[in-house]
């Protein structure tokens, strides 16, 4: 009996220990929508519907969802069966030209009736049988009016004894000298040709390249007629040292495939304006590294018109042989001894001399320079302009430079230098 008894209430506190563990270690739910604490004590929870859980719906494979409307592009075929990218069926099937791809025909289809084929023939010495041997040569022009002009480069006519055009049409005709600037590498011919064949480039502007523009080059490289390249303006104001040490500025560096045969075609812009003339390209093996260059048009500009009218430049003389470009106009860098910006009273850097024990040292001081901001009333902020303005004079002229000088303006007349062409 005693065992019995002691053995009911083992089990009664046994159950009781069992509950009260099991009550403590039931976790905790919390609801989501149960208030914040902010409510403070004693003030109900708002009250709020429950919302029902989205459901998203699935799509069987082939269909398309609903509200979607389906987009060409994605569609596959059986050559694309699905999509890559945004391309599909749409993509691969249709024949419309891509922006950049009607850019590039629609310059080619303007301009390259306006390039010309430029065959020359000459005879070079051979001296060990020591007799004469025919040479031909190719290289590229550009029709610039229709009373047959032709621009190339001078070093594509140098020294030749017959020059032979040809046409868009396949028309051939024999060329004649006009004029030349070996030191822009600039020539002029002319062709007595239908009026109707001549289709004269057009020119562009020069002054406001930018790297990175795209260039269009079409030319004859190889005798290929009328092939195009593309690229872009890699650099701009390049000196350039061509044929002769002769020495070109204001040079257009591009990365268009520029090769044998390109010279003296044209360099055209995004709306088929001539902007340079391809005259060199920078290669050990002679042919394309990517590296070519072009003879601005705003140069060839300025020298036309007077190989057209004397048969070569007369170039005015004002005496100052190097400038630099600042915010306030062009620093005089050096003056030619003796010439008119000297005998006009501009001045140039001084240059001081220093001893210094045993030795004489010498400095340039540049901040005594003139500075040019004006030239007969207009303003000058780059080379090209100031270039452009004086070419555009002939010798003897007289003009009045405004220079900065310790900080003040004031006007410098002159009389411009150089050989004063005939009257005719």
């Amino acid at each position: 009996m005693r065992i019995w008894l002691t053995c009911l209430v083992s089990a009664v506190i046994g159950g009781l220990v069992s509950a009260t563990f099991v009550r403590l270690t039931e976790p905790t739910l919390m609801h989501a929508q149960e208030p914040p604490t902010l409510n403070g004590p004693g003030l109900p929870a708002p009250r709020t519907t429950p919302q029902p859980t989205p459901t998203i719906p699935v799509t069987p494979p082939g269909q398309t969802p609903q509200g979607i409307s389906p987009s060409p592009q994605w569609q596959g075929t059986s050559h694309n069966p699905g999509p890559v990218g945004n391309f599909g069926a749409a993509f691969y099937e249709s024949d419309a030209l891509t922006p950049e791809e009607q850019v590039s025909v629609r310059v080619y289809e303007d301009v390259n009736r306006s390039v010309v084929n430029i065959t020359t023939r000459s005879v070079r010495a051979d001296n060990f049988f020591l007799q004469a041997v025919p040479e031909e040569g190719t290289g590229s022009g550009l029709v610039i009016d229709q009373a047959g002009h032709i621009l190339t480069n001078f070093h594509v006519i140098e020294d030749v004894r017959e020059v032979v055009v040809t046409l868009y049409d396949g028309e051939t005709y024999d060329a004649t000298y006009v004029g030349a600037d070996p030191v822009n590498d600039l020539a002029v011919i002319r062709v007595e040709a239908p009026v109707e064949s001549l289709i004269p480039v057009r020119m562009g502007d020069s002054a406001n390249l930018k790297v990175g523009m795209n260039v269009y080059a079409i030319g004859n490289p190889f005798g290929l007629e009328r092939t195009l390249t593309t690229g872009i303006i890699s650099s701009l104001n390049r000196s350039l040292k061509i044929h002769r040490d002769r020495t070109i500025k204001s040079i257009i560096q591009i990365d268009a495939a520029v090769n044998p045969g390109n010279s003296g075609g044209p360099l055209l812009d995004s709306h088929g304006r001539m902007i340079g003339i391809n005259t060199a390209i920078y290669s050990a093996t002679g042919q394309s590294s990517g590296v070519g260059f072009a003879i601005p048009v705003n140069l060839a500009k300025r020298v036309i018109p007077q190989l057209i009218r004397h048969g070569r430049v007369i170039r005015p003389e004002i005496g100052i042989s190097r400038v630099y470009e600042t915010e306030d106009g062009l620093l005089v860098a050096q003056l030619v001894p003796g010439g008119p910006a000297e005998l006009a009273g501009i001045r140039g850097p001084q240059v001081l001399r220093e001893r210094r024990g045993p030795f004489v040292v010498e400095r340039t001081d540049r901040t005594a320079a003139d500075t040019i901001t004006h030239v007969d009333g207009e303003k000058i902020s780059t080379v090209d302009d100031f270039l452009g303005d004086i070419e555009s004079r002939n010798p003897g002229d007289t003009i009045t430079l405004t220079v900065l000088r310790d900080g003040k303006e004031m006007q410098v007349p002159m009389r411009l230098g150089g050989e004063v062409p005939l009257k005719k």
